[in-house]
């Protein structure tokens, strides 16, 4: 099943997608947030669809599409989570997840246009799954335990400003990783039936030119290592956001330029969708 959130910001309306249509779940929940999963709204969801009661979103084409999950109370990062990108990095693969914060509202939709942040010359993209959490999980006893609390998985784009990530960090990444908007998420919500997770290629281009291709098989940590892991350290609450790395090909690399003001990032996971957000100037700068 793929959910999506469609409508202007703040006052998106969920939805079912069923092949060609768009469905409206407004008479289902008010929205797709962590009160949804807590309260089973993915398995309401489903019955209501199995018996044809969903109605048609009128117009849906002409809407904008929101992140899929309205705003998480959190949103968790790997680090380093694939072999070839630490090596770009300059970095070993690690020994153990790698832990980073972006702060709630970074999360904006896939084609949401993205501000780069003022006077940065290091804004870069990169292409990760992401993993919304069903259930809360908190000191799981094995990685078996994990995806019982997956309600789905979705295409982010983990934007990040590698001057205040690394140079002015403080040794912390938060600071280049927490602009609003640098979060695009989704366009839907594929529940874990819908997709296999442990081989997915994810995909990225700027300007149509080529610049990720790789495939979640080439993890360090897989998804339900990362749940289990995660679960050790923090409790992971229904609705929460957790990006699991990124592969080889971003600009920090030395390999690409950077982005600025005009370029296109397009970014692509099989089965999860396609994103395309185009980089403004901030204003004054």
């Amino acid at each position: 099943m793929r959910l999506a959130r469609l409508g202007p910001a703040g006052a998106e309306r969920p939805v079912v997608l069923d092949g060609e249509r768009v469905l409206d779940l407004g008479g289902v929940t008010a929205d797709i947030d962590g009160t949804f999963f807590e309260q089973g709204g993915v398995d309401t969801v489903r019955l209501a669809l199995e018996a044809g009661d969903l109605p048609e979103l009128p117009a849906a084409d002409d809407l904008r599409v929101g992140s899929p999950v309205a705003r998480p109370s959190a949103v968790v990062c790997i680090g380093m989570n694939y072999g070839a990108h630490a090596a770009e990095s300059g970095a070993q693969p690690p020994e153990m997840p790698i832990i980073f914060l972006k702060t709630p509202n970074t999360v904006a939709g896939p084609q949401d246009p993205v501000t780069i942040p003022p006077g940065s010359v290091k804004t870069d993209w990169e292409v990760e799954l992401g993993v919304v959490i069903g259930r809360r999980a908190s000191y799981l006893s094995s990685r078996e335990e994990s995806l019982d609390h997956v309600a789905g998985f979705v295409l982010c784009n983990d934007l990040s400003e590698r001057h205040h990530q690394i140079e002015v960090s403080g040794g912390q990444w938060g600071k280049g990783k927490s602009s609003p908007g640098f979060c695009p998420t989704g366009p839907w919500l594929a529940t874990p039936d819908e997709v296999d997770h442990r081989a997915l290629r994810l995909r990225s281009w700027v300007n149509g030119e080529p610049r990720q291709d790789s495939s979640t098989a080439d993890m360090v940590f897989d998804v339900e290592h990362l749940i289990w892991d995660l679960s050790q350290y923090l409790a992971l609450e229904p609705g929460d956001l957790v990006l699991t790395g990124t592969p080889q090909g971003v600009a920090l690399s030395g390999r690409f330029p950077y982005l600025s003001a005009g370029d296109v990032v397009e970014l692509e996971i099989d089965g999860l969708g396609r994103q395309r957000q185009e980089m403004r100037s901030a204003v004054g700068s």
